[in-house]
C-alpha cells in the first residue's frame, strides 16, 4: 500500500502537469484562432491551382515508374494523430503501387522525417525542418517548391499528403496530385485556353506548385493547432479526474492512519489500568 508521502508527491506532480496542459490548451486555442483566420483567404490559392488542372483534364499515369511523395507535417508533436495519420496513409499506399515502381519521399517537418525515415530510409529525397514553429508563409512554400524543382528527380506521378481542416474536432487526411510538365502538356482539353505556350505552362506549373504547397501548409497547420488544443483539453480533464481519485485515496489513507493511531492509544491506555 502506498504511503501518505508517496500519494502526496504523486498528487503534487499530477497537479503541476494539469497546470501545464491547461496553459498549453490556452496557447493552442489562441494559435488555432489565428490559424483559422489565416486559412480562409488562403483556400482560394489551392482551389485556383486545382481548377486549371481539372478543367484541362490533366491526368497522371499511375503505371509509370517514377513516383514522388510529399508528406506535409511539422516539427511539433502533442497534437493527437495528425502527423501519424499522414505517415499511415503513405505506408498503406506504397504497397499498392504497381510492381517495378520506384519512389522518393520529400518530408516537410521533422515528424515526417522521423517516422518515414525509419520505414523508407533509402527512399528519402530531402526533408525540411523548422516547420510549425511559426505560421507558414508563402516564402516557406516557395523554398520547398524550389528545392523540389531543383532536385533533378524527374517524377512521373506526384502526390502530396496533408490534413484538411474540417472542424475543431475533425480533419481529413487527403492526397493532392502534383503534375509534371509532360502530364500538363498532354492534357486532353488544354486547347480550351488561348495563347498557352511552353513558357507559360512552365511558369504556371511552378506557381501552382508553390500555391498548392502553401495551401496545404495552412490546412495542415490549422488541423495541427485544433488537434493540439483538443489533446491538451483531454489531458487537462484526465489530470483533473486523476487528482480527484488521488485526493480521495489520500484522505482515506490519512483517515486509516489516524484511526490506527487512536486504536493504539486507547489500547495502550487500557493496558495501563
Amino acid at each position: 500500500m502506498a504511503t501518505l508521502k508517496a500519494i502526496s508527491m504523486r498528487l503534487k506532480a499530477v497537479t503541476n502537469i494539469q497546470k501545464i496542459t491547461k496553459s498549453m490548451k490556452m496557447v493552442s486555442a489562441a494559435k488555432f484562432a489565428k490559424a483559422e483566420r489565416d486559412l480562409r483567404p488562403v483556400r482560394p490559392y489551392g482551389a485556383g491551382a486545382q481548377a486549371f488542372y481539372e478543367k484541362a483534364e490533366v491526368e497522371q499515369d499511375e503505371k509509370k515508374p517514377n513516383h514522388l511523395i510529399v508528406a506535409m507535417t511539422s516539427d511539433r508533436g502533442l497534437c493527437g494523430s495528425a502527423h501519424s495519420n499522414i505517415v499511415r496513409a503513405i505506408k498503406a499506399a506504397v504497397p499498392q503501387k504497381p510492381p517495378g515502381t520506384s519512389f522518393k519521399i520529400v518530408a516537410v517537418g521533422d515528424k515526417a522525417r522521423g517516422m518515414l525515415g525509419r520505414l523508407f530510409k533509402n527512399d528519402m529525397l530531402m526533408h525540411f525542418a523548422d516547420i510549425g514553429k511559426r505560421p507558414p508563409l508563402f516564402d516557406d512554400a516557395a523554398k520547398v517548391a524550389n528545392e523540389i524543382l531543383k532536385s533533378g528527380y524527374d517524377y512521373d506521378v506526384g502526390q502530396l499528403y496533408f490534413n484538411v481542416f474540417r472542424s475543431v474536432v475533425a480533419y481529413k487526411t487527403t492526397v493532392l496530385p502534383l503534375f509534371n510538365a509532360e502530364s500538363v502538356n498532354s492534357a486532353k482539353k488544354l486547347n480550351l485556353y488561348d495563347s498557352v505556350d511552353e513558357d507559360v505552362l512552365r511558369s504556371y506549373r511552378e506557381f501552382s506548385l508553390v500555391s498548392l504547397i502553401f495551401f496545404t501548409m495552412k490546412e495542415s497547420a490549422t488541423s495541427e493547432q485544433s488537434q493540439r488544443m483538443t489533446a491538451m483539453d483531454s489531458a487537462t480533464k484526465n489530470a483533473g479526474e486523476m487528482i480527484d481519485k488521488l485526493t480521495l485515496k489520500y484522505n482515506r489513507q490519512r483517515q486509516a492512519v489516524i484511526t490506527n493511531e487512536l486504536v493504539e492509544i486507547i489500547s495502550g491506555a487500557a493496558a495501563l489500568k
